[in-house]
């Protein structure tokens, strides 16, 4: 609706009309509203505590998993140093004549992404979930060893 059009000019209006004109503006836009995927994927990141400890020759990550199987939680290694952990916690089924009083426990998907860094062994990484616990460990790669000076023969001319 354009307010100039009905004869109105002051000084709300027009900044009404400012407004109005800068949300058709947006709308048309290429800067987009985030995606539902990333919403959730930002809402199970957010959720997953961990722990990070670096060791001499080792980076270990430990998450609370309480509950879950091996099938429900996947680890691997993405664009060559990206650890990510993902799985998803599921509803238990409800059997008839039983309702739930009260519901604390999350359930739904959950994910964390770590970037590793330049020392991690990306092909040296082991998983061991215990007693609701899984252990995420990285391996770190030796280090390099120092160049030797190259000597350079002094002709005389």
């Amino acid at each position: 609706m354009d307010f100039r059009i009905m004869g109105v000019d002051s000084p709300l209006f027009s900044t009404l009309q400012q407004m109005m004109d800068l949300a058709d503006d947006t709308d048309k836009s290429s800067v987009s509203a985030p995606t539902r995927t990333y919403i959730r994927d930002a809402k199970a990141m957010a959720a997953t505590p961990v722990d990070v400890k670096e060791y001499p020759s080792s980076y270990v990550f430990i998450i609370d998993m309480p509950g879950l199987k091996s099938g429900d939680i996947k680890v691997q290694v993405e664009e060559d140093n990206v650890l990510v952990i993902r799985g998803e916690r599921k509803r238990e089924e409800e059997k008839e004549g039983v309702k739930y009083v009260r519901m604390e426990r999350r359930v739904g998907k959950f994910m964390r992404k770590f970037v590793l860094p330049e020392n991690a062994n990306t092909d040296a990484i082991s998983a061991v979930c215990q007693d609701g616990v899984l252990t995420v460990t990285v391996e770190k790669l030796p280090p390099p060893e120092p160049k030797k000076p190259k000597k350079i023969e002094v002709k005389i001319a």
